[in-house]
Formats: C-alpha cells, structure tokens, sequence
C-alpha cells in the first residue's frame, strides 16, 4: 500500500510539473512573440515615417520656386529628420540581408541629400540647376519605391507573424482551459482511486467481521494484497480458532447432555440386567432345562453380556476415570498394545488378507507425563478400526515424531483402507454415531477424551490416495488436572 500511495503522488507530482513547465514554457514562447510583434510595429512605424518624411523632402522638391514653396531652412529641417529616421533603423538588429539593404538605403538617402544641396546652393546656371532638381527628385523617387518596397515587406512579415502569435495565443488560452477543467476530474479521479484503495480491504473486513457475528465461523478473507495480506491472514485465524473454540465448546455441552443420559441410563439398567444373567445362569444349571433350552438361556446370557459390554462403554463415555499421570515410553505402550491386538481376530490368519504393521519410531523421542492405561486403550481402537477397515488386508503405519520447538509429539496410525467419506469425516467423532452395523459409536468419542484428558488432541487427516490417518498430538512435559466429578 505505501507502494501504491508513493506510486501515485509520484504520478500526480509529474504530471503537475509537466503542466506546469509547459504552460511557463508557452507563456515563454508568447510573450517573446508579442516582445517580437511590438518590434516589428516599432519598425514599421519607423519605415512609415521614413517614407512620410521623404514623400514630404519631394514635395519640397516640387514646390520649389513656386508661391507655395517652403524656405530653404525648412528643406534643410526636413532633410536633418530624415536622416536622423534613417540612423534610427540601424539601433534595432536586423539580419545580414536586411542590415544590406539598409546600407544601400543609406548610401542611397546620402547621395539624395547631396543632390538636394546642390539644388538648394546653386544659383548660376539655370539649366544645371533645372538638371540637379531633376535628378534630386528622380533620388528621391527612387528612395521611395525601395522605402514603399521594405515597408510592404514588413507589412506582410508583420500580419504573418502577427497571426502566429495570435494562433499561439489561442491554443494557449484552450490549454489553460483545458487544464483548469481536467484538472479537477483528474484530481477527482486520482481520489476515488485512492479512495478504492483504501476503502475495499476496509469493507472487505467489515464485511468479513459482520459474518462472523452473524454465526457463519467457516467465512475467509480473501483477495487482499500488500500490508493487508497480514491484517487478512491474521482474520483468517482468528476464525479458524473461534471455529475450534465453538466446535470444542459444542462437543463439551454434548458430552456433559449425553454423559448425564447415558450415566443415568446405564445406573437404571444395570441393577436389573444383572439379576437377569444371574436367573439365566441357574436355569441354564437345573438338570430338568432341556439342551434346546439350554441353548437359548445361554444365546440369551451371551446378549445380556453384550449389553453389560454396552452399558460399560456408556459409564466409559460418561464418567471416564482420572487419568493416573506417571513417567510414560509412548514406544512401549504401543508395542504392548500392539501384542495384544496381534491375537485379536480382526489381526488373525484366518482372515483374507494379512494386515502388516511398520513402524517409524523417532529415535530422539522422550519420555512423557500421561496415563499409560488410557493412552493403550485409544491405540488399541484406533487399530482395531484401521484393521476393521482393511477386510482385504492391508498396511497399518506407525510413525512417531518430536518437535523439540513446541515440545510435544506426534503419533501418527495410518492405514491402507477404503478411508472415511468426506460427508461424514465431520461427524466420526460425535458420541453414537457409527457406521459400523454392531458398533456403538462411542469409540472415537470416548478416545478423544481420554486424548484431552492428557492435554493432548485426536485429529482425522486424508492421505490422498487410500486410507486415513489418525494423528494424536501430545504435549511431553505438560500434566492436566482432570477435575473429578
């Protein structure tokens, strides 16, 4: 964003001194034009009086010996102005062909001020006095043609540069316009863009914070770039920790419900279950019960031990034991539970694949504080699903690690199976859910509170081909009090 903000003032500030350098640079170019236009009036004029002076020494001329004739002192006047015009026209710079025609204009006015004195002096000889005038005058004349000649020139060099300023002035003045009204939208466009920069990730925040007020945990920040990538991410775990603090929050209120359900159910039920299975025993004892009744007393006894194996997984699930924290090698607990679920039938020969085990222990893990008998009863479920679901056989991993940095360790069981549906990975670890057709869905459930019972937690991962893995995070030095109920 700081990128952006200088970017853009960079960008204005140019543009500003562009304008501004090119409106100083045309003013410029203007006023030279005029200082220009002013000198060429100034020359003109000087060339019109030129001429006005020399119509005015020939009319001199012509008037000469007649009633309407001026005195001689005024020829004399009449003349010392116009040279005093014509070395006037040498203050201003010309160029080389101009400062030419003017030396010839010089020579020319000299040799025609000479030709009037003669006239003006000479007395005598009628004839030659008749021939001076005429030749003074046909000068004379001549000074005028090339003075008319010079004077039409400037004339037109006057209106073509005349109409040069004046079209420099106009596209000057349509600049000027043109800035004083583009500059404002310019001014305003630049502001919405900022405006939009500043404002979106703003209101893609607060749009962010009005979902997550309205219930909806699972919503993201998305989108943002430069500083607000940060502020974004930042958001984003933020939700993700509210979600597991709401999804906990609700897993412990359905615990503490179907605890109390299930811890009462289980004390109703199981005073009168056991008078059954003792009545069924002794029957199944009397010597006058016949073998075909026998045979049912006994499927009878086998289904009330099933419910016994039930009703104690819902004392399990509603008042599990404190855990008894000591010393524990997480290596030899799996080990040990490993032998005993080698003998189960779900790890038998008979079955229609085998199951092999590897194991990927982490040489460098160390001891730690938990319940060995708790921690043995979750591997001993978790393999025994991962073996249940492998029916064709297949490859259970386990692989351990220890992150000296967060000091905890990661015991991971990975299996080959069909894996778990996406639809339903949400829901494995709520009490009494199963897809299992004789489970009671309480495995999970009860495996990950004994898991947080050690300060830990179970989480369900994919592996990307087959199969799942179940990752168990445990902290090594770290002892929870587990308040007892």
């Amino acid at each position: 964003m700081k990128r952006k903000i200088i970017i853009g003032l960079v960008i204005f500030f140019l543009l500003f001194i562009s304008s501004g350098f090119y409106i100083i640079t045309n003013i410029e170019k203007v006023t030279s034009s005029l200082d220009g236009l002013l000198l060429l009036h100034q020359v003109e004029l000087t060339r019109e009086h030129l001429l006005t002076e020399l119509k005015r020494a020939q009319l001199d001329l012509q008037l000469r010996n007649t009633r309407y004739g001026r005195s001689v002192d005024t020829m004399v006047t009449h003349v010392m102005e116009l040279s005093g015009i014509v070395n006037s026209c040498f203050e201003c710079h010309h160029t080389a062909q101009v400062t030419t025609r003017l030396d010839a204009l010089q020579i020319s006015i000299d040799a025609y001020k000479n030709a009037l004195s003669r006239v003006l002096t000479m007395r005598a000889n009628k004839q030659r006095l008749a021939s001076e005038q005429n030749r003074a005058f046909q000068l004379g004349s001549d000074i005028v043609a090339e003075v008319t000649n010079i004077t039409d020139l400037t004339t037109r060099k006057l209106r073509t540069s005349t109409n040069a300023a004046l079209v420099d002035t106009r596209h000057m003045k349509i600049f000027i316009y043109t800035i004083l009204i583009t500059a404002p939208v310019v001014a305003l466009g630049f502001s919405l863009v900022f405006l939009r920069w500043f404002t979106r990730p703003v209101s893609v925040l607060v749009h962010a914070t009005r979902q997550l007020r309205s219930g909806d945990l699972s919503y993201r920040v998305e989108g943002l770039h430069d500083e607000y990538v940060e502020v974004a991410d930042a958001f984003n775990q933020m939700a993700v920790s509210l979600k597991e603090h709401y999804d906990r929050m609700q897993w412990a209120e359905q615990v503490v419900i179907l605890g109390e359900l299930a811890g009462g159910l289980a004390h109703e039920i199981k005073n009168p279950l056991a008078g059954i299975k003792a009545s069924m025993e002794i029957l199944s004892t009397d010597p006058t019960v016949s073998d075909e009744n026998k045979d049912v007393l006994a499927m009878a006894t086998e289904q009330v031990k099933r419910m016994e194996a039930l009703i104690k997984s819902f004392m399990s699930f509603a008042r599990p034991p404190a855990p008894q924290f000591t010393i524990t090698n997480i290596h030899a607990v799996l080990d040990s539970t490993l032998a005993l679920v080698q003998r189960h039938p779900l790890f038998g020969n008979d079955r229609a694949g085998k199951i092999t085990v590897i194991k990927n222990y982490d040489v460098k893990l160390p001891t730690m504080i938990a319940d060995p008998a708790q921690m043995q009863q979750v591997f001993m479920n978790l393999l025994l699903n991962a073996a249940d679901a492998m029916p064709e056989g297949g490859t259970i991993t386990i692989s351990t690690l220890y992150d000296p940095e967060q000091d905890c360790m990661t015991i991971r069981l990975q299996d080959t199976g069909k894996g778990i549906d996406e639809s339903i990975r949400d829901k494995i670890f709520q009490p009494f859910f199963t897809t299992k057709a004789k489970g009671t869905g309480l495995g999970l459930s009860i495996s990950t509170r004994l898991v947080e019972q050690q300060g830990g937690r179970l989480q369900l991962e994919d592996n990307g081909g087959s199969g799942v893995s179940f990752v168990i995070t445990l902290p090594v030095h770290t002892r929870v009090e587990v308040p007892h109920s």
